[in-house]
């Protein structure tokens, strides 16, 4: 038997041996996948798992251009309840002494320009008697307010320094959710400091947070002193400004919110010009076309928004709309979503003729709005 063995030993050693020089040359005679096919799966891989590993580059080009901001107001204190007493005030008259108080506030602007246009948040600069403007290289300004817009939560300020770093602007249209972004700002006071995440979505809107609302939504560590900063992408390029955070700790918890660039300076380049921001204005209110709403109209399906009021004198009641007329479009763009065809109106010039396609009664009617300005206090 050993020797039978012995005998076949070489024949079995080079078929093994030639079984896996075929394997190894045309493994798909046995099912497995080819070398080739390999070969071309790793480039993909390599090119998935690649990634800069440090973003240094990026805060180096933007972070010059970020500031902090120190604010300062003067407030009355609450008198004492006997100053108001009518006998105290008898004797002593009405020349009693007002005690003021300081508050001071902290907040992030965005150096736009070299000639030292400065974008910020409504909020961090709303009442403020005095605005400090702190650069990264050390320099210290006083800044004025050149406008604002509480609308969008934006405010333009004016710092007279020379050698600005202005920022380069990013396309906020062209973001995508899982893209890298950097927030760069002064929370708490510490000092210029730089988070990193994602994009977590775009086009936040219904927040309530502004009138005017399209936020970029990122996990990038937002904290109070951050609002006014900047969003940057990988490559150090302005995104939008960093307004909100949705907190129930009043920290950072991963959702934060930024005025895409686009907007910001939209709002800036109008406040600059006209010293505030002009926008269009029909004097309605609208709400949803609700399930129940259609089924009553018999327009189930149908997109549209309903006519729940109307301003006196304003555009749309000259116009002739009615209080329950159903919207369908306006200037040819479907009406499918209230802040949508109200921000197309917005957008709109004061004294442009737009159309507008409702139904009333079954009946369809086409009208026509001369566009108005719409005034400071909310409407639409």
């Amino acid at each position: 038997m050993f020797k039978a063995l012995r005998f076949l030993g070489w024949p079995l050693l080079v078929g093994v041996l030639a079984a896996l020089l075929i394997i190894q040359q045309f493994p798909h005679w046995v099912g497995l996948p080819s070398q080739d096919v390999q070969l071309r799966q790793a480039p993909i891989y390599s090119r998935l798992a690649q990634g800069p590993a440090s973003y240094a580059e990026a805060v180096n080009l933007a972070s010059p251009a970020v500031a902090n901001l120190y604010t300062t107001k003067f407030v009355e204190k609450p008198t004492h309840p006997l100053f108001e007493d009518p006998q105290f005030r008898r004797f002593f008259g009405d020349n009693l002494p007002k005690q003021r108080r300081m508050e001071s506030s902290l907040g992030s602007a965005v150096i736009m320009s070299p000639e030292g246009y400065l974008l910020t948040n409504n909020h961090v600069t709303s009442g403020a008697d005095q605005i400090v403007v702190a650069l990264k290289d050390g320099r210290e300004t006083l800044a004025r307010i050149i406008g604002s817009d509480p609308e969008t939560d934006l405010a333009v300020l004016k710092i007279d320094l020379k050698d600005l770093p202005a920022i380069t602007l990013g396309r906020s249209d062209d973001i995508k959710i899982g893209d890298v972004s950097l927030a760069i700002g002064n929370p708490f006071g510490v000092g210029q400091t730089v988070t990193m995440g994602i994009i977590s979505a775009t086009g936040r809107n219904q927040l309530g947070l502004n009138t005017y609302e399209d936020f970029i939504q990122t996990d990038a560590a937002i904290n109070p002193g951050n609002s006014g900063g900047a969003l940057v992408d990988a490559h150090g390029n302005l995104l939008g400004i960093n307004t909100a955070i949705f907190s129930k700790s009043g920290g950072s918890q991963g959702i934060g919110f930024a005025i895409p660039v686009k907007l910001a300076l939209e709002v800036m380049q109008a406040i600059i010009e006209h010293g505030q921001v002009i926008r269009g204005w029909l004097g309605i209110e609208v709400q949803p076309l609700t399930p129940e709403l259609a089924e009553s109209f018999g327009l189930a399906g149908q997109p549209g928004i309903v006519v729940a009021g109307i301003y006196r004198n304003g555009p749309a009641q000259k116009a002739g709309l009615q209080p329950g007329d159903l919207i369908l479009s306006i200037d040819g763009e479907p009406a499918s979503d209230g802040r949508r065809s109200m921000n197309q109106v917005a957008r709109a010039k004061p004294g442009d003729t737009i159309s507008i396609e409702v139904i009333r009664n079954a009946e369809l009617l086409r009208l026509s709005a001369e566009v108005g300005m719409r005034p400071p206090a909310n409407g639409n």
